[in-house]
């Protein structure tokens, strides 16, 4: 895979000829709806023909592997298919081999070196009886080297039909998913939430699902909630036993605690409610996890991070998700939603108070559209990452790059004369991010949220990672 950044001039069919790929290939797997339009800055993914195939309507998995001449079961196992009889259109599949025409002179250590494989991998996936008698013309089949293995997150708001359809289309990249959201009252019963049919979902895409637990009441996270219920034992233990049913009737093989504006005086007592979670749920087998502020530092003030205690939920629980986003807040400045060199500072932190194999990174799927000059009391409306590069072709305009912050944005001008300033992911964005992950060695990432179209993150995310299923 690579990605390709629109320059002026360049048409699809130009960008296709250069990479050798085909440009429904390229039209699909970037979710390009008129691929006479392009934008210059735009970013592209471009597919490897040799490797990466993107599903064109009325392929089939029995198809593509004939193509490939591989096995059905070996496409689906390399790329996480649970249903082989479901492939989702514009999905970028990977194929589990390359063909390498052998050259007159060349051997088979030669041509492991090569690829970065073994002579005895090339020996065994090819039949071969003498590594030492290969002849020029013979096709060998060269497994693709595995990328690392990191877990994915995705939280989902949409409980109905379109948000069902998405697990089915992205569930094969996730390892868990959590629905957002359950709350909970003073006597510590739970509120509803209609997930069954996403949790059906994420289940037949081999998919854990999360049950996530906030703090969250009326239109938002709710302090004096949260410290009734870390103020009283009587009162967490009630909570749990209730939360430990739900999670049995509903099928949920864990829980997400994502407890928001805690009050400082609350930490000791959201601790000990952690304490009493590990203590009930580990022993049965639940995965338990929190999402923590994006703190740059143990004193950091503010009522948002305070209560956050970094060292405890580390040793505590099974991971944590570090909400590394909004920066670029609606009600904010415009500013890139998760800048990469703010994301590094919290993370600097984060991996001295927490093993960093517990920390999944989080990682936005969404950008924003702000009013400019910025006013104070208004607020940006989201936008995914196909509608923006829509808004730049739409007023023609440039797309830019911040290279501090490795994240596109751009100025416009609507037809009222008002400016505006978006910031946005695309594929440059969400590679740096990955390599983050890499740098710092972390669990693995987790995105908020899914029901915002993004199809270059898929693509990309395997291009750097083999996700890992439970």
């Amino acid at each position: 895979m690579n990605i390709h950044v629109v320059r002026s001039g360049d048409t699809l069919w130009r960008i296709a000829q250069r990479y050798g790929a085909g440009i429904n290939q390229i039209a699909l797997v970037n979710g390009l709806e008129d691929q006479n339009v392009l934008v210059v800055g735009q970013a592209l993914v471009i597919p490897d023909p040799n490797i990466e195939y993107v599903v064109q309507p009325g392929d089939t998995l029995w198809r593509i592997s004939q193509r490939y001449d591989v096995s059905v079961s070996e496409l689906a196992e390399y790329n996480n298919i649970a249903n082989p009889d479901q492939i989702q259109v514009g999905d970028m599949l990977q194929i589990p081999y390359r063909t390498h025409t052998v050259q007159s002179g060349e051997t088979l250590w030669m041509i492991a070196n090569q690829y970065g494989t073994t002579v005895s991998n090339l020996v065994q996936v090819n039949d071969i009886e003498n590594p030492s008698l290969i002849n020029p013309g013979m096709q060998l089949r060269v497994p693709i080297p595995s990328e690392p293995e990191i877990e994915v997150n995705a939280y989902i708001t949409r409980t109905g039909p379109e948000g069902i359809r998405e697990v089915y289309d992205v569930g094969r990249h996730l390892t868990y998913l959590s629905p957002f959201t359950y709350g909970f009252r003073e006597d510590g019963t739970i509120t509803s939430l209609d997930d069954e049919g996403l949790i059906d979902a994420a289940l037949a895409t081999n998919t854990a699902p999360l049950l996530v637990l906030t703090n969250y009441s009326g239109d938002g996270f709710d302090s004096d909630l949260a410290a009734t219920l870390f103020r009283n034992p009587e009162l967490q233990e009630t909570l749990i036993t209730n939360l430990i049913n739900l999670m049995e009737q509903k099928g949920y093989q864990g829980v997400n605690f994502d407890f928001e504006y805690v009050y400082p005086e609350d930490r000791e007592g959201y601790n000990d409610f952690l304490r009493r979670v590990v203590e009930r749920l580990r022993p049965q087998g639940y995965i338990i996890s929190s999402a923590l502020a994006p703190k740059d530092s143990a004193d950091q003030a503010g009522l948002l991070y305070e209560a956050h205690d970094y060292p405890v939920h580390g040793e505590l629980l099974d991971f944590v998700v570090l909400m590394t986003y909004e920066w670029g807040w609606a009600g904010g400045e415009p500013w890139a939603i998760a800048p990469i060199d703010e994301v590094r500072e919290v993370l600097d932190y984060a991996v001295t108070e927490i093993p960093p194999e517990k920390i999944l990174m989080g990682v936005p799927l969404y950008g924003r559209d702000w009013e400019i000059p910025w006013v104070q009391g208004t607020y940006a409306t989201t936008v995914s990452q196909l509608e923006a590069v829509d808004l730049a072709a739409r007023y023609g305009v440039d797309i830019k790059f911040n290279e501090q912050h490795q994240s596109p944005y751009f100025q416009y001008t609507d037809e009222s004369g008002q400016r505006h300033e978006v910031w946005y992911e695309d594929a440059r964005s969400v590679q740096a991010k990955y390599e983050t992950i890499k740098d710092y060695g972390l669990r693995g990432a987790s995105y908020w949220v899914l029901n915002i179209p993004f199809p270059q993150n898929w693509p990309v995310l395997q291009d750097e990672f083999q996700v890992e299923k439970l």
